[in-house]
């Protein structure tokens, strides 16, 4: 009895093992994918304008001092690339596509590129806009040691400024040996330092007063026109808007047509039974057949009157009546002050736009007098704390609305929090998992066991 039961019991086993490997090879895929690359290709957007010789080159970045992608053509000028990318708890994807390989322009043989069919893991695109060369050359203006002798800043060749960027910047020898590019660099620095000629050269000497005309000149110009909706909405108009203390409202409760209608056919039902009931004395029916037609005529124009009622009041309005209105003048440079922390939080260092706010700040007389608007934001300040003391306790039970940047900040831990759990729940073994479901509660832990008696 023992052999015939192991003898079922390997066939059985025998039998699931045959069942599990045809089950294996019938799931296998036809297709088989390719391994991730680690160099995976990105989609960017070039300008029309932009000639064959353009080449993408890493170059200063003037805010962080690290090396930044850039699109130079010795033609048009210098692009930077703006990074377009999807939210983060929205992930897409790119399918790009190269059909005709074979007639894809300058694509040489031996250089190992393969041009076909791929899909991104992100669904970033990369636009290429221009950029002011002269962000490009202000690391070079970082360290005036060089430059200064005996306390007083020298005029020094462009060669001499460009040379202390040459080790962090890595492609920038490559773009100078462009002829174009050479002669767009050093009039873009002519903007910002005060020049001199000696013989057939020009010498430069840095100066932040130059430097902080030419910020204020593009703040200017970005500010003549309303700011993109998401900054506009941001930093203009929550920024500018007061407390609202009241609102204004008119309404009027009216009865419908047919309801005055009825009320008034109801109060003349009287006379009119009255009229149709037959009378002997010819003198007293004369009477009710003409005090039925005065009623009647009562009637159609208590009808129209009520008409013309319910026609003229039948309004609802409500105005909100807000503490404090920002003028024009206000509003303009709030948009200004906004363009220029955006240009210095952009394309300035910190040390040279720390700099720069300080000559704005102590400039006799100021190139822009924003006294007007820090006057307005000081008594919205004041309005937001009256109205902050004079909100009641029980205004504290209701939930506070959340602007989008929390919403978006709260959803993105939410999304987090997911992940963080689905990849703890993925490294659990089964029996943990069941352990997980045991009710333990009444059971003394393992520390108790270990306590001193």
């Amino acid at each position: 009895m023992a052999r015939t039961t192991r003898s079922k019991a390997s066939a059985s086993a025998t039998a699931k093992s045959d069942s599990k490997s045809t089950t294996t090879s019938d799931s296998k895929s036809k297709y088989t994918l390719q391994a991730e690359s680690l160099n995976p290709p990105k989609l960017f957007i070039l300008p029309t304008e932009a000639t064959r010789d353009a080449r993408i080159v890493s170059l200063l970045n003037p805010r962080y001092g690290k090396p930044t992608r850039y699109l130079v053509c010795p033609e048009t000028g210098i692009y930077e690339f703006t990074r377009i990318a999807a939210p983060k708890s929205t992930p897409r994807s790119w399918l790009i596509e190269c059909g005709n390989t074979g007639r894809v322009e300058e694509k040489i043989d031996g250089d190992g590129a393969e041009l076909g069919s791929y899909i991104t893991k992100g669904a970033d695109l990369f636009v290429a806009t221009p950029v002011d060369p002269v962000f490009l050359v202000l690391p070079a203006f970082a360290d005036q040691s060089a430059s200064i002798k005996d306390g007083k800043r020298m005029f020094i060749s462009s060669d001499d400024y460009l040379d202390s960027i040459r080790d962090t910047s890595p492609h920038l020898s490559e773009i100078l040996r462009w002829g174009n590019v050479r002669t767009l660099l050093e009039s873009r620095m002519a903007a910002i330092c005060d020049t001199v000629e000696a013989g057939d050269e020009t010498m430069f000497r840095f100066s932040e007063d130059k430097l902080l005309t030419e910020i204020l000149r593009k703040a200017q110009k970005m500010s003549e026109q309303p700011l993109p909706k998401s900054m506009e909405d941001r930093f203009v108009t929550k920024t500018l808007e007061a407390p609202v203390v009241g609102v204004k409202r008119e309404s009027t409760t009216i009865l419908p047509v047919s309801q005055t209608q009825a009320q008034v056919q109801s109060e003349t039902s009287a006379p009119n039974s009255e009229a149709s009931t037959p009378k002997i004395e010819s003198a007293d029916s004369q009477s009710s057949v003409s005090s039925t037609e005065t009623a009647t005529s009562l009637v159609s124009e208590a009808s129209t009157a009520a008409t013309s009622v319910v026609a003229e009041e039948s309004t609802n309005t409500a105005e909100v009546i807000p503490t404090l209105q920002a003028s024009p003048e206000v509003v303009k440079l709030q948009r200004l002050r906004t363009a220029l922390t955006f240009i210095c939080s952009c394309y300035i260092s910190p040390a040279q736009a720390k700099l720069l706010q300080t000559k704005l700040k102590e400039a006799k007389p100021p190139p822009v007098d924003f006294t007007p608007l820090d006057s307005y934001l000081e008594e919205i300040r004041k309005l937001r704390q009256e109205a902050a003391a004079a909100r009641g306790m029980e205004d504290y039970s209701r939930k506070r609305v959340l602007d989008d940047d929390e919403v978006a900040e709260r959803n993105e831990k939410k999304r987090r929090k997911e992940e963080e759990d689905k990849r703890k729940k993925a490294g659990e073994s089964r029996g943990v998992r069941d352990l997980k479901k045991v009710n333990t509660a009444g059971m003394k832990k393992m520390s108790d066991f270990f306590k001193k008696k």
